[in-house]
């Protein structure tokens, strides 16, 4: 008996559900996911699912090499290898304890006897076989229902694997993007130092003419050490953004991987299927749904257990002093016996199993309905995000623009003895954070872009042949 089909829906569709489909008896009424909406709250969005691998849509090949990589050597992903061999292995261990079980010993050796009457000891072989057989009738579906207990086991740990295979893609492919990001700010510290250089430079010249103070002298240079600590900072940021890739990768956090300190430009989000589809597309929702097959059939089994068994057992013992007597047909049915047992309800004991089952079984119901919910708002957090982050590319992009000519206009000005240095100085560092705040907005937009195909359950495309180990 499997959990029942109309149960699982209500865990995810629906405002209440219950156990006692599987309990036979009421136990619980509690809310569950509410009912899926037909399409998504952010407006403008089809109900066409993006077509494709999600990473080739990036166009970054280093990135599709990189996520390859990972889903190759990444020591997490060895491991949940490891979890669906042994999910597998205890299926069969399930199934194969309800198979008849038949052990079968053996001895041989020698007598002595003593003739007092021709004062003779003879010595003559023997040999003994003993055979013991049992099975138990599944008159009820119990054993049946731990066979589908433990299969259901095995799916769930089959879709943690391929939920953990696109978890680190994604993780891979932000990783990247934080590296690039990281090496972006760098790029613009160093060309901050480089400005700042400069200015020390004309102040020191406008000085030696007698056209700016010693207080500009000072200031100029105090500007230009704190953009060369802003170099170490940065540089600091992208060896850990790149060591955190290397781990991913299952290399040695080296910090030897080179990027292009780049940022590729994204379309709006315009399809992303609907709830309901999201269902069926996330693996991390399909291995929440088999548990909770999981532990429903547990609860049936749990419940099963209160009722009689029937258990079948056989032996066979023979000692004879000639092989083909121990082998004979007619002699080993002359000798065995078949038993019939019932075992007796010890106390309440089994209820309570089957109440901790049943209890186990609504966990499994709620953990399922909360991680619909979090699906759900994990799809609608990254289409509302990418208008937000769009709004904040294109306005740190017009104030990139504003501070660039703010700057220009500043240094024209303090080389013409216009504004003093602190003017010079206040409309750089404008356009320094201008910059890092555009490169900051283009970074989380493309890391939201990747949440997002991970929110819906984006395909993963398979690396080379050969490439996977064996499960």
């Amino acid at each position: 008996m499997k959990l029942p089909a109309t149960l699982v829906a209500l865990a995810a569709l629906t405002g209440c559900a219950s156990i006692s489909d599987i309990a036979g008896e009421p136990v619980a009424v509690f809310p569950a996911a509410p009912e899926a909406p037909k399409a998504w709250a952010k407006a403008g969005i089809s109900e066409e699912l993006p077509e494709g691998n999600w990473i080739a849509q990036f166009n970054d090949p280093v990135m599709e090499a990189l996520v390859t990589e990972t889903l190759t050597a990444n020591p997490d992903l060895r491991a949940q290898l490891a979890v669906v061999r042994a999910a597998r292995a205890q299926a069969r261990s399930v199934y194969g304890r309800s198979l008849p079980n038949v052990s079968v010993s053996g001895s041989a050796g020698v007598t002595s006897t003593y003739s007092e009457i021709t004062d003779e000891r003879f010595t003559d072989p023997t040999f003994g076989a003993r055979a013991e057989a049992s099975w138990t009738a599944d008159l009820w579906g119990r054993i049946q229902a731990s066979i589908d207990a433990a299969e259901a086991d095995l799916a769930a740990s089959e879709a943690d694997l391929a939920s953990a295979r696109l978890s680190l893609a994604a993780q891979t492919a932000i990783a990247w993007t934080d590296l690039n990001e990281a090496l972006a700010q760098e790029r613009v510290a160093v060309q901050t130092y480089e400005a700042r250089d400069r200015i020390v430079t004309l102040t020191e010249r406008r000085f030696a003419r007698g056209l700016s103070t010693a207080l500009d002298v000072r200031t100029a240079r105090s500007a230009r050490a704190t953009a060369e600590a802003a170099i170490a900072a940065r540089r600091q940021a992208s060896g850990n953004a790149t060591r955190r890739l290397e781990i991913l990768l299952g290399r040695y956090p080296a910090n030897e991987i080179e990027a292009p300190a780049d940022l590729p430009e994204l379309a709006p989000i315009r399809a992303a299927g609907t709830p309901t589809m999201l269902l069926s597309r996330r693996p991390d929702i399909a291995a929440s749904e088999a548990r909770l097959v999981a532990a429903g059939l547990r609860a049936e089994q749990a419940r099963l257990a209160l009722l009689p068994s029937l258990t079948l057992t056989g032996s066979l013992a023979a000692n004879e002093t000639e092989l083909a007597d121990l082998i004979d047909p007619v002699r080993i049915a002359a000798n065995a016996i078949a038993g019939l047992s019932q075992p007796v309800f010890n106390g309440g004991a089994l209820k309570a199993d089957r109440d901790a089952a049943i209890a186990q079984a609504e966990r499994a119901l709620a953990l399922y309905a909360g991680d619909v919910l979090t699906a759900w708002r994990e799809v609608e957090d990254t289409l509302a995000a990418d208008e937000f982050l769009a709004d904040q590319v294109d306005a740190q992009r017009r104030a990139l623009d504003e501070a660039i000519e703010a700057e220009e206009l500043a240094t024209r000005q303090y080389s013409s003895g216009l504004v003093s240095i602190f003017n010079l100085i206040d409309a750089q560092t404008r356009r320094l954070n201008a910059e890092s705040n555009l490169i900051a907005a283009r970074s989380a937009r493309v890391s939201n872009r990747i949440s997002f195909h991970l929110a819906i359950g984006g395909a993963v495309e398979e690396g080379p042949a050969g490439s996977q180990p064996d499960i």
